[in-house]
């Protein structure tokens, strides 16, 4: 996860901005500051003049015309940006709780993030011990910190109902915007669904009326960019008389298309395969629905102890909206590539794909991280421009050309949402049959700081 290899397989997945993360980290923002030139307001490339990233692949009109979805999205052809991107995690007591909260937080300069490091380390915070500093600052205390520094910073609570370490978080969250960030709590105005749920399940909550609902990947290695992503429309921008090659967005209109909810849609993770989804007890190989656990009551029937609440669980807790309503409002429509568009009243559409290395790994049989994979993902991606083209626009018909029938089918059935998927509980990721009578691929999970989520 170096910044050449980060905006390489940023070029691979179809994404054209990526977050930085982790300049709250010395030795990381000294890389990012040696590596990273500005390109636009608040927005950066690689200084290297001999790495280039093109996109031969254009992606437009991915939603279906008509109706909600927008006709035209961000190209990606002026290659690879990053934005400065950080998570901070808040451990606190409050309400005679103790309180475990993620932040994530986006900052307009290299000038602005110096001076909130410097701020983090006079309140104590360690900055060197991890790339996501721990800080014992309540929320509204990290909001004062970093508004005090540029107004114009964002915060987005991060993966908002995983039980352990967010906004919602049945073990350590709380139950509105408002309770968390308390005088700050109009200064939100997005959350970040996370892998274990998407936007029908933020749909539910009344707050959420007026925030953005966005999702990223939470990338903890390359491979992973790009399994959920938020798409904007900008309209391109272009200069006179010059080649030179400047980003259609800035952090201004980023900022800005997210206060304003203007996002053209989000590319979500099942949120069945994430590792919170049901209620359960991975020790004692127990798994529960929000139906079964309002039955049985949230104790372990093996061992006796508390069990891990699931997102599913608490977000029927915590909603307004019954799932029957929730259900009159919601449409869904498939565009000329057989790709299924998720959308409701007022809100924006979403997709919800499965990884195209996961996709190669049940057609062909094999790990998921093994080389014949990795080769089969660099011939589609290398022919075809991207994995989100792959997965969202190329006919099924060209990809049978390059890599057969069974790879295509499978592509296809993720398109129209043909799948089962086993939900994934108490830190076990869930588990996704293309082909229910194919056999378990071995998935190979990533460890440190993802087992928190």
């Amino acid at each position: 996860m170096i910044v050449p290899q980060i905006a390489f397989w940023a070029a691979k997945k179809g994404i054209n901005l990526v977050g930085t993360a982790d300049w709250t980290h010395p030795l990381w923002l000294r890389e990012l500051k040696e590596n990273l030139e500005e390109a636009g307001e608040g927005i950066y490339k690689i200084q290297n003049p001999n790495f280039k990233i093109q996109n031969k692949f254009q992606v437009q009109n991915l939603p279906p015309s008509g109706g909600t979805p927008p006709k035209a999205v961000a190209k990606f052809e002026n290659g690879v940006y990053f934005i400065l991107a950080t998570e901070v995690s808040s451990i606190y007591s409050q309400g005679g709780r103790v309180r475990r909260i993620h932040n994530l937080v986006l900052a307009p300069s290299f000038a602005v993030v110096e001076k909130i490091n410097e701020k983090l380390r006079h309140a104590g915070v360690n900055l060197l011990a991890d790339g996501r500093p721990t800080t014992g600052l309540s929320c509204p205390q990290l909001c004062e910190l970093i508004f005090s520094v540029d107004k114009n910073c964002l915060i987005i609570p991060c993966h908002v109902w995983t039980p352990w370490f967010s906004l919602y978080g049945a073990n350590s969250g709380f139950s509105s915007i408002e309770e968390c960030f308390g005088k700050y709590a109009d200064y939100i105005y997005a959350v970040e669904t996370g892998l274990s749920s998407d936007p029908a399940m933020n749909w539910r909550i009344k707050e959420l009326d007026n925030r953005a609902i966005v999702s990223f990947s939470d990338a903890h290695s390359p491979q992973k960019l790009g399994r959920e992503a938020t798409v904007f429309a900008f309209s391109e921008n272009k200069i006179p008389n010059s080649k030179l090659q400047i980003p259609n967005f800035s952090f201004k209109t980023i900022v800005e298309a997210i206060k304003k909810q203007q996002i053209a849609y989000t590319i979500e993770f099942y949120p069945e395969e994430g590792k919170y989804h049901y209620t359960g007890h991975r020790n004692c190989r127990v798994r529960q629905s929000p139906e079964e656990t309002r039955r049985l009551g949230e104790i372990c029937p093996v061992c006796g102890k508390r069990l891990t609440v699931g997102v599913m669980e608490r977000v029927e807790k915590l909603s307004n909206l019954e799932i029957k309503k929730l259900r009159e409002k919601i449409t869904e429509e498939k565009d000329r590539w057989g790709v299924r568009w998720i959308t409701s009243e007022r809100r924006p559409p979403y997709v919800m794909l499965v990884p195209l290395m996961e996709i190669l790994a049940e057609a062909m049989n094999s790990g998921v991280f093994s080389q014949n994979i990795l080769n089969e993902y660099n011939k589609l991606t290398d022919f075809f421009g991207s994995e989100f083209a792959v997965l969202v626009k190329v006919p099924v018909e060209e990809i049978a050309k390059i890599s057969g029938r069974k790879v295509a089918e499978g592509i296809e059935k993720v398109r129209r949402g043909d799948i089962v998927v086993e939900p994934g509980y108490d830190g076990v990721f869930g588990t996704v049959k293309i082909w229910p009578e194919s056999k378990d691929v071995a998935k190979v999970e990533e460890q440190g700081q993802m087992s928190l989520f």
